[in-house]
């Protein structure tokens, strides 16, 4: 049987609901992401839209992403990403509003294995490790968050 897992973790940052959607597009984590460097592929251009397609990462970490669902009303984004050397699977991301300032960020993987070498990759998505990936992005957008909230990234 192919490994699967699931996983999700929350995190609080200090911005606008409506804003803080904006760090979790494509060309949002190009400000906050180490080593983010999507190539846009369609449509041209930075700004995210259902149905965008762009990659990342080379060798067995090249990836293909592409963006399954925009709902920039429900502040909610969803990617499906796939590894070919390794995985596959849903990156979601819900941005809800706790107060006027503060936003409460749920973020979902849910990944399938396509390669031992995937199943042993699948280990960085569960328990742990994942916290640790997905507190990480709010220690870094937190030490940006400045230059962020001024950005031009919508």
């Amino acid at each position: 049987m192919t490994r699967h897992v699931r996983s999700e973790h929350r995190f609080r940052i200090a911005a606008p609901a409506d804003t803080a959607l904006n760090f979790f597009t494509p060309a949002g984590e190009e400000l906050w992401a180490a080593g983010w460097q999507p190539r846009y592929l369609h449509p041209s251009g930075k700004s995210t839209c259902t149905g965008m397609v762009f990659t990342t990462g080379e060798g067995d970490e090249f990836t293909i992403w592409m963006v399954a669902d925009f709902d920039r009303a429900g502040r909610r984004a969803r990617y499906v990403r796939t590894t070919p050397a390794s995985r596959t699977g849903l990156v979601e991301v819900q941005c809800v509003p706790v107060n006027a300032g503060h936003t409460d960020v749920i973020v979902s993987y849910e990944m399938t294995a396509l390669s031992p070498q995937g199943e042993a990759s699948l280990a960085g998505y569960e328990g742990a490790a994942f916290v640790e990936m997905i507190e990480g992005w709010g220690r870094d957008i937190g030490q940006r968050l400045p230059e962020l909230l001024h950005a031009d990234i919508s």
